[in-house]
């Protein structure tokens, strides 16, 4: 049996379809209301060592990961992937791609992940028409605009020609990928070391969408933010600044690798997973990482290998060509209907309502 810990209840049905049972398998969701009852709990519905445990993201279950330890237990840590749907995960959206990783998670850079293992020591060379795939991905992601939530619609904008164009991308200040990859920085501080390495250039500022919608933590005061960007831009998609841009400075963003998949220069001042292969201008260094890959290589190892992926239509696991060619048809069915746009953003102001009163309640 499969049991999952640290899920919330709204991503139970959501995330079946990703781990596909077998006979006499079970997906156990275990949500005690008593915090220290995980383990016991667990045991009650069956846990043994023929089991696997899945856990979300970078929770701590400190009695649960013991146990697994002692008895041989498989152990996983779950999160959404890096193409994941037509609107924000914090909006209860449906997501259509996961990584399960083994041995750590990809935004934690203080222990190996199967992603850092594989972009370490893959041959891309030995699986056929791999790295083939990867480029048409690449490609095709960047010239149908897509990214990780695609919640807004491509705008033309302008920005002064007599000046280098960087991007700062926001990122929500709690997130775990801050946390562990970027040891707290806050986005202003972001903003500050932009302007200390880009005296020169127009910056611009976006703000994460979660932290937009007041979904999540990382607001910026606008006028603090001023001080050191010229301009701040919100409620467009990344690619209406990002084809703009001639680099990008970033903590951990994923902003950052999808800058890279159209030659931008990127600069890290955390340790995003795609720092240290030799693409990107790093402030920090991790050690392992000690190969030179080239950005296809990266997309491969990214996008092709490591996560799963399902059909949007069907649920059933699927190749990311397949997410691709989905998503790009419901951006284009959302933003051909006025209906489907109005009911997308009034399940949007929902969700935000009721979160925001779970918020003041806890």
């Amino acid at each position: 049996m499969d049991f999952f810990f640290g899920f919330s209840y709204w991503k139970h049905e959501f995330i079946r379809p990703f781990f596909p049972l077998g006979e006499r398998q079970q997906h156990i969701f275990i949500n005690p209301f008593f915090k220290n009852r995980y383990l016991k709990k667990a045991l009650a519905k069956g846990l043994d060592s023929e089991s696997r445990i899945y856990i979300w993201g970078r929770k701590r279950f400190e009695d649960v990961e013991s146990y697994a330890n002692e008895h041989g237990i498989e152990l996983f840590r779950v999160e959404d992937g890096f193409i994941r749907s037509i609107s924000l995960g914090s909006d209860l959206t449906q997501p259509y791609s996961q990584v399960i990783d083994s041995r750590g998670i990809y935004f934690d850079p203080t222990q190996t992940s199967d992603l850092e293992h594989i972009l370490q020591t893959f041959d891309f060379d030995t699986e056929p028409g791999l790295l083939e795939r990867a480029t048409k991905v690449r490609r095709d992601l960047v010239r149908m605009r897509l990214s990780k939530y695609n919640l807004y619609e491509d705008v033309e904008l302008s920005f002064p020609e007599d000046r280098d164009i960087v991007l700062v991308p926001g990122q929500v200040e709690d997130d775990a990928s801050i946390r562990y990859g970027a040891k707290g920085m806050t986005n202003l501080q972001l903003l500050k070391r932009s302007r200390e390495n880009a005296p020169d250039a127009y910056i611009i500022f976006k703000p994460h969408p979660d932290v937009l919608v007041g979904n999540r933590v990382g607001e910026v005061e606008e006028a603090e933010a001023l001080k050191y960007c010229d301009r701040i831009v919100t409620t467009v998609s990344i690619h209406s600044v990002l084809r703009y841009a001639d680099a990008v400075h970033t903590m951990t963003s994923l902003v950052g690798f999808e800058a890279l998949m159209q030659g931008k220069k990127v600069v890290t001042y955390g340790l995003p997973f795609y720092a240290g292969w030799g693409l990107t201008t790093d402030e920090k260094a991790c050690e392992r990482r000690t190969r030179t890959l080239d950005i296809d290589e990266m997309v491969a190892g990214t996008l092709l290998l490591y996560p799963r992926y399902i059909d949007p239509k069907s649920r059933e696991l699927c190749e990311i060509e397949r997410v691709i060619e989905a998503m790009q048809e419901e951006c284009q069915r959302s933003t051909g209907s006025l209906l489907k746009r109005t009911k997308k953003r009034s399940r949007e102001h929902l969700s935000r309502i009721a979160q925001r009163l779970l918020r003041r309640s806890s």
